[in-house]
């Protein structure tokens, strides 16, 4: 859902990289592009995210990451994606607040998402803002 939002907002010169691992949901979501009529301005790559984030060439440069995945990976897709955003890039990073866990977090997701939130407040390679909508969304502007 959250790729078609992106596609159809996207402009007519617009692409789209869908990274994920699930070939289930994906065959789901592919329907629904196809219905949208965006379905050629996305590319999915199955696999594992960050391995694929990894993997892409150097020069490749976004504007927008979207990211909800692995909690405890965040850190390192947000690592990886730096050198790749645009100036003033965004990344938005969804569930950063995991329904108020972060606060006294008992899990590993959580004690992640925690530290994540400290250090990102304080790096000076981003703007920041940490929205307390729903379940947390993190916006980070590349500076």
């Amino acid at each position: 859902f959250s790729a078609l939002c992106i596609a159809e907002g996207l402009p007519e010169d617009g692409s789209l990289l869908c990274l994920d691992r699930s070939e289930e949901w994906t065959a789901v979501a592919r329907r629904y592009w196809e219905r949208a009529g965006v379905a050629d301005r996305i590319e999915l790559r199955l696999g594992d995210a960050l391995a694929t984030l990894r993997e892409l060439p150097a020069e490749e440069t976004f504007d927008l990451a979207f990211v909800d995945a692995d909690k405890t990976g965040y850190a390192a897709y947000v690592e990886e994606l730096h050198p790749r955003l645009t100036g003033n890039g965004v990344v938005l990073l969804d569930n950063t607040l995991r329904g108020g866990q972060v606060l006294d977090p008992e899990d590993e997701s959580d004690s992640a998402l925690a530290s994540l939130n400290a250090a990102l407040a304080t790096d000076p390679r981003w703007e920041t803002v940490l929205l307390p909508l729903a379940d947390g969304l993190t916006l980070l502007r590349k500076r």
